[in-house]
């Protein structure tokens, strides 16, 4: 019973930090996280800055990060700021991507209490099916539009 309440605050307290924590796209691999410290100063207070890497492709491409702010409000501040106004970085404005950060997104998430993972086998004629292989195609067509992407960029 102890263990089942410890669990339930442990996941509380990880949705309220997820609350308060913003995913931020398309930053370049120069970034730190004094920057972005320092960029959102005017309206949040950063607590924590992880950057996610991208172990799917090899070459180095603009990074993303999950950034906590004091509250939820802050959050929405920077939210705003970011999607409003660009990135600075050595004073040439980049054009970043902001969000309110999702659960999945924190390697560290604890599992929810009282969450039952089940799984089987997919095979032909499965209700799944289907919608497994819409998935992949959808996965491959993306892998391939971000190489022909990257591409583009080492040609340029």
């Amino acid at each position: 019973m102890k263990d089942e309440k410890q669990a339930e605050k442990e996941y509380a307290d990880f949705e309220a930090r997820v609350k308060r924590t913003i995913y931020i796209d398309h930053l370049s691999p120069l970034v730190t996280s004094q920057v972005i410290k320092a960029s959102l100063a005017q309206c949040a207070n950063v607590v924590n800055t992880e950057f996610i890497e991208n172990y799917t492709i090899e070459y180095e491409i603009p990074a993303a990060a999950l950034v906590e702010v004091d509250n939820v409000s802050q959050a929405q501040a920077a939210v705003d700021l970011m999607n409003n106004f660009p990135f600075m970085l050595g004073g040439m404005p980049r054009p970043v991507r902001a969000a309110f950060a999702k659960p999945e997104m924190f390697p560290d998430r604890p599992r929810k209490p009282g969450l039952k993972i089940e799984f089987s086998w997919v095979k032909q004629g499965d209700p799944g099916y289907d919608g497994m292989n819409k998935l992949k195609g959808l996965m491959r067509r993306q892998e391939a539009e971000n190489m022909a992407l990257i591409k583009g960029e080492h040609d340029m």
